[in-house]
């Protein structure tokens, strides 16, 4: 079964989470904005800087740029995005980012915990309607491929569902994010909303790998943590 996945644990089963989504949504939605945006998804925020080091300068740059601006406006929530923005698309470069598992190095998540400090900072502004393009991205930087503090990446989630036509993808993806954060009422209602957009002749296979989604993650979270000795 896809979600078979015994001993790798929660890590893992998030990975095939992510390989399930794509291939349901027809070819990698989730990193180019699922649900039929495809502006402010994971590549889009790498690409721009196209791995090069002049890239890579205009990505530094702009970081600069945002920070000097929130010091003049911090309550201005359109500078908290900017600066939000820049120091992810600058968190996905060079080796911060394997393309080849889709996730952050651990250098690449160190990056990362300025880019969530900002975000924490934006939502504290409570802006009326949230960006749900930078909330897509907060999605993957605070989801399992990143942080994985998996109760911010529901949220970031719930912003892009309330932003953009509902689809099986959007709502599968909230599913999957909520049973890993141990949200299992939000995970099943999400669930059932993902099999209800699903075309009919992919609902009852959805609806068994959601059972097994949500029964693995259960038993994911019910394995005892170790921590090192010494």
């Amino acid at each position: 079964m896809l979600f078979d996945l015994r001993a790798r644990g929660r890590r893992r089963t998030i990975q095939v989470i992510y390989v399930f989504l794509a291939v349901l949504m027809g070819g990698g939605l989730i990193f180019f904005g699922i649900g039929g945006a495809t502006s402010g998804g994971l590549f889009d925020a790498f690409k721009s800087g196209g791995g090069s080091s002049s890239g890579n300068d205009v990505l530094e740059k702009n970081v600069k740029k945002a920070e000097t601006r929130v010091r003049l406006h911090p309550r201005d929530p359109a500078a908290w995005v900017a600066l939000t923005r820049a120091q992810y698309q600058v968190a996905g470069l060079g080796d911060n980012y394997d393309q080849n598992t889709g996730a952050f190095t651990a250098k690449g998540k160190q990056a990362l915990v300025p880019v969530e400090r900002s975000w924490d900072r934006y939502l504290a502004l409570n802006p009326p309607k949230p960006n749900a393009d930078l909330a897509s991205l907060m999605v993957q930087a605070l989801g399992p491929p990143g942080l994985n503090h998996a109760d911010k990446a529901v949220a970031a989630q719930e912003i892009v569902v309330d932003a953009r036509p509902a689809s099986t993808g959007l709502y599968t993806q909230l599913a999957a994010l909520a049973y890993e954060a141990g949200q299992t009422r939000k995970g099943d209602l999400s669930a059932q909303k993902a099999i209800a957009l699903a075309p009919k002749d992919q609902r009852s296979t959805l609806r068994d790998e959601f059972k097994q989604l949500k029964q693995q993650s259960a038993a994911a979270a019910a394995q005892p943590t170790t921590t090192p000795s010494g």
